[in-house]
């Protein structure tokens, strides 16, 4: 193997590693925030799906306890959804770096 074939094999390597942590990197950066219909509950969740923030009106004092947790579900799994297809866009760009390295 000549070594100009060693710096190739070295250099695609090299530019794999930084793809995968740029990947990392977005990944670990992701949070996503929803807000209910009524502006009373808004919920963040970061790239895991895992609620990090929960920021409630002081209108939900009103509100009776089974519509209060519909409503912190509901808006939990919108701000969950919006957080995966932010995940699945960084995942989507890694491989495709894999499957076309020139790109």
């Amino acid at each position: 193997m000549s070594e100009n074939q060693m710096d190739a094999i070295v250099g695609r390597a090299t530019a794999q590693v930084n793809l995968l942590e740029d990947a990392l990197a977005g990944l670990h950066n992701i949070k996503a925030r929803a807000t209910s219909k009524d502006d009373d509950v808004t919920a963040e969740v970061d790239g895991n799906g895992t609620l990090v923030g929960l920021w409630m009106n002081e209108s939900v004092t009103k509100l009776d306890a089974r519509t209060v947790a519909s409503l912190v579900t509901e808006t939990s799994q919108a701000a969950a959804t919006l957080a995966s297809e932010q995940r699945m866009q960084v995942l989507t760009r890694l491989q495709n770096s894999f499957e076309n390295p020139e790109a």
